[in-house]
Parts: C-alpha cells; sequence; structure tokens
C-alpha cells in the first residue's frame, strides 16, 4: 500500500492500483486506523484498487488544524458513489432519542476509562468491538496508538445526528453488523431496515462489531457479492 496525505487536509490515506479495476473505499472503525482491514487487502488486491483512509484523529491523520472536524470529512474524501456498504453502524438521519442518549451514556463511560488508562481502555473496548480472541487482540493494539487528544473530534458526531433527511439513494445500499455485537446494534440494523426497505441486510455469525476482522472470509464472499450484484443475502 503507498501512502499519500490528501491536499489541504489532514487525512492520510493509502492506495493499492489494479490496473482497468474498480475503485474501493474502506472506512475502519473509530479508535483504530486502516490497518484493520489487513485481511480484505489480502483477499482484493489483485482485484481491485483499493483506497483506505486514516480518518480525523487516527492513525497518521492527526496533523489537524484548528477548525478540522469529522463533519469535513466526507468533503475531503467525497468521490462518486455507486455503493454504500456499513456494518455497526446506524441510520444517523433517523437515530432513536432515547437510544442515542443511551449510546452517548456508554461513550462517556469509556472516555472516562481513557482518560485514567489508554490500556484500561483499550481491554474494555475490545471486547466490545471484535468477537474472536485474534481479532480482539489485533484491536486492541491499534486502539493502544488511539491519541486521548482525538477524542474531541469524535465527541462532535451527536451534532450531526438527526440534521438531515435521507434522500432517495440511487445506488445499492448494505447494511448489517455481528450476531454477537451489542444488542443496540442489532437493533439499530432492523430500524434502518425499516426506514428504507430496499437495501440488503446480512448479519454474520460468530462476529461480533467489527465484522471484517472478526469473520474475514464470510466478510469478503459478502463484499463481492455486493459489488458485483448490487445485493447480498444474509
Amino acid at each position: 500500500m503507498q501512502e499519500y496525505r490528501l491536499e489541504e487536509s489532514p487525512v492520510v490515506y493509502y492506495t493499492s492500483r489494479k490496473e482497468n479495476a474498480e475503485w474501493v473505499l474502506f472506512i475502519h472503525a473509530a479508535f483504530v486506523n486502516h490497518n484493520m482491514f489487513q485481511p480484505q487487502i489480502a483477499c482484493f488486491q489483485d482485484k481491485y484498487n483499493l483506497l483506505m483512509v486514516d480518518i480525523l484523529g487516527h492513525g497518521k491523520s492527526t496533523r489537524a488544524r484548528k477548525g478540522d472536524s469529522i463533519r469535513k470529512m466526507s468533503g475531503w474524501i467525497r468521490v462518486p458513489v455507486q455503493s454504500l456498504a456499513c456494518f455497526g453502524g446506524y441510520d444517523i438521519n433517523n437515530f432513536d432519542v432515547k437510544m442515542q442518549r443511551e449510546n452517548g451514556a456508554s461513550q462517556m463511560l469509556m472516555m472516562l476509562k481513557a482518560f485514567f488508562s489508554v490500556k484500561w481502555f483499550a481491554r474494555s473496548n475490545k471486547k466490545i468491538s471484535a468477537y474472536t480472541l485474534q481479532a480482539q487482540e489485533a484491536f486492541y493494539q491499534m486502539n493502544l496508538q488511539f491519541p486521548k487528544k482525538s477524542f474531541r473530534y469524535l465527541a462532535s458526531l451527536n451534532s450531526m445526528v438527526n440534521t438531515r433527511q435521507t434522500g432517495p439513494r440511487n445506488y445499492p445500499l448494505l447494511i448489517g453488523c455481528g450476531r454477537h455485537d451489542i444488542p443496540m446494534e442489532l437493533w439499530a440494523v432492523e430500524m434502518w431496515k425499516k426506514n428504507e426497505p430496499e437495501c440488503s441486510v446480512v448479519v454474520f455469525e460468530g462476529a461480533g462489531h467489527c465484522v471484517n476482522m472478526d469473520t474475514p472470509d464470510e466478510f469478503n464472499a459478502a463484499m463481492e457479492e455486493f459489488w458485483l450484484h448490487g445485493n447480498c443475502k444474509g
């Protein structure tokens, strides 16, 4: 993977190129970095052009300036969207207020742990974020590199919830999570499906929050089916 810095931003990104192939963009989870997609690099680098970013405050994307925020990320990495797959996420424009409060309280507790000890925070976070021991250890090692100062960027995420309406999509949408993710996430996927019934849903058995790390073979197969056919049966 070749490393670059996106012009006029603090974002560092990585590419692996395959001539005459489609581009695939991977965006990692909070507290880790682009390396969470190592299983996907090994599987797809000979088939697709791969683009992976370290989101603001993560990995090497830490040279932020005053006014930089997560909200700006979509502008920094904006490209024509042909499809979207989201795992372990939720419909940011239709998020239940009660669930948002509960999620915020959980985040505050985790941040408190990080304030006292990054290792304590990472040990707790790995059990929430991954299900298999191998994936937990990989997540833990990346989480240890997360700088405390970057919490200020993630804190702004709540201000982006339920501020816009979801417009009609002219591209396929795939959503899902792991069977062993937190109950709130399973419920969030169910609600998203109700709001956008045309989307495809897949729930990965034997996986937690970071499904691509827990069950890489199943994840890779599901993604390739989605990219090729615009749907995925889960």
